[in-house]
């Protein structure tokens, strides 16, 4: 618990330090946002709630948070949260389908051990519940790309105000590229850092290299990694285009008041 306490307190102080009062509030965000995520868990096991209903309630709650309270209420949160949803809402679909395609929604055969000591809540449908698995982990990803790329188009545009629609959107197409190639990276490294013990154990297991593909577990997490690089592909193109045709509107909207 002591290691946690200081932990944080050295977090804290170095987002002050750096981002300031952005800082402090992305610090107090993180605490909002587990409270949010951790409250989903609950209502889940509640047979009167929809688990994906629950989930992408959850989502728009932490895409507020992560946009409208760090960065505060402007042109390129409110921008950045319209991708966001148009984003999420189609990733939806096609993350439930790619689950019940790859039936890799339950318990694989190496946690069987483990949930024997566990009463299941039978009523749980774990194709909904592997869906928000994946739902839930991307909007993290989906977020952090759609504000990069708003706020970098948005520096563009206040030096650059007589650029065009087109140019604009392939500055920020451009943005996307360069953001893209260290998401892409940041999701793998982060599926082998956190599942570094379990390809250990399946060693142990002496499982074969097909025997290790076609294991649900290590199947799950590669699915949630090329949906969620999905995810981070689409909001790229829909951010640039929403942010180009919102800033040069907003220039054309001034220019005609200011000729009236």
């Amino acid at each position: 618990m002591n290691v946690l306490v200081c932990l944080s307190i050295i977090l804290f102080v170095l987002m002050k330090l750096i981002s300031g009062e952005k800082g402090t509030r992305s610090f107090i965000a993180l605490f909002l946002n587990f409270g949010i995520t951790l409250l989903t868990v609950l209502l889940m096991t509640r047979e009167a709630f929809n688990p994906i209903f629950l989930t992408m309630i959850a989502c728009i709650f932490i895409s507020c948070i992560n946009l409208f309270y760090i960065n505060t209420i402007n042109l390129k949160s409110v921008i950045s949260f319209i991708a966001t949803l148009m984003t999420l809402f189609f990733l939806v679909g096609l993350i439930f389908i790619f689950v019940e395609k790859a039936m890799i929604q339950g318990f694989g055969i190496e946690e069987i051990e483990e949930l024997s000591f566990f009463n299941l809540y039978v009523g749980v449908n774990f194709l909904e519940i592997a869906s928000c698995t994946i739902i839930m982990g991307s909007i993290g990803a989906i977020t952090d790309t759609s504000i990069s790329i708003s706020s970098a188009m948005n520096e563009i545009f206040i030096h650059n105000p007589f650029m065009d629609r087109y140019n604009l959107f392939k500055s920020g197409m451009n943005v996307g590229k360069d953001i893209l190639g260290t998401t892409t990276n940041t999701l793998y490294f982060a599926f082998i850092g956190g599942y570094l013990a379990l390809i250990v154990w399946f060693k142990d297991l002496s499982y074969s290299l097909s025997e290790v593909i076609n294991s649900k577990v290590f199947s799950s997490e590669v699915i949630s990694i090329f949906c969620i690089g999905t995810g981070a592909i689409l909001i790229i193109p829909i951010t640039a285009w929403l942010t180009a045709f919102m800033l040069t509107r907003r220039k054309k909207n001034v220019s005609v008041s200011e000729e009236v």
